[in-house]
């Protein structure tokens, strides 16, 4: 393990352009749900159930209720060490960019600015009528489901199960991984597509892939190193 950080290290210090594709488990660190498996139901609803358009139109105050719930969460939970290390890492190399699929804020909170959101922000709300957006922090809002001055009914400015992700911010995060010379994959189980497809887009174009976790992924055999452990622990050592 010392060896392949120390060869990780040199790979990153190296680099002039480095990406980092981040998932739930550097979050789950800072004490963030995962809001999948047994501990992931809310009043006997699945994410998948409430996460969807469809449940938006029939239902847009539970689905609100729900993304309350999750955002009174997130309020108390801080970045962790792994967080602080991409933003270090973001000052240090001229060519950086970090792709997340968390839609917690945790990565601005703890001072990165080059993200690409591909799965959106849960502080932000858009405008089903007028397709406004905004930031939009409260943890409660005088009405539910809250609305637009048009009138017309707020969302969350995230990504449902059966959207399709916003075209730029795909296109920027294609991009970063096709032109990196090193890419991170921390905390990303690589099974979300079409996220998980970045991995093997950055292999193809010569990168150098190195996965943090705390597993093995379905991934893990194509990457150049694999550090096993978490994320917080790891990646301070790899940025100093």
């Amino acid at each position: 393990m010392v060896v392949s950080v120390q060869q990780a290290r040199e790979w990153i210090r190296a680099a002039q352009r480095v990406a980092a594709l981040t998932g739930a488990g550097i979050s789950a660190e800072s004490g963030v749900p995962t809001f999948r498996g047994a501990g992931g139901l809310w009043r006997n609803w699945r994410p998948e159930d409430l996460a969807t358009p469809q449940a938006f139109a029939r239902d847009p105050k539970t689905v609100w209720e729900w993304y309350q719930w999750r955002r009174r969460l997130l309020a108390k939970v801080e970045p962790n060490p792994a967080h602080f290390a991409l933003a270090q890492l973001e000052r240090n190399t001229p060519g950086f960019w970090l792709i997340t699929q968390n839609v917690d804020g945790l990565h601005d909170r703890a001072g990165s600015r080059k993200i690409l959101k591909i799965h959106g922000d849960i502080w932000m709300v858009r405008c089903q009528v007028c397709g406004a957006e905004a930031r939009d922090e409260r943890l409660e809002f005088p009405e539910m489901p809250p609305r637009c001055r048009c009138g017309g009914l707020l969302r969350p400015g995230v990504v449902w199960f059966g959207e399709a992700l916003p075209q730029d911010v795909w296109e920027a995060a294609e991009e970063a991984a096709a032109h990196c010379e090193v890419l991170l994959v921390v905390g990303a189980s690589a099974v979300v597509y079409p996220a998980a497809g970045l991995i093997p887009l950055a292999k193809s174009a010569g990168a150098k892939v190195i996965e943090v976790n705390t597993e093995e992924t379905p991934y893990s055999k194509q990457a150049d190193l694999c550090l096993r452990g978490k994320a917080g622990e790891l990646l301070p050592g790899l940025v100093e």
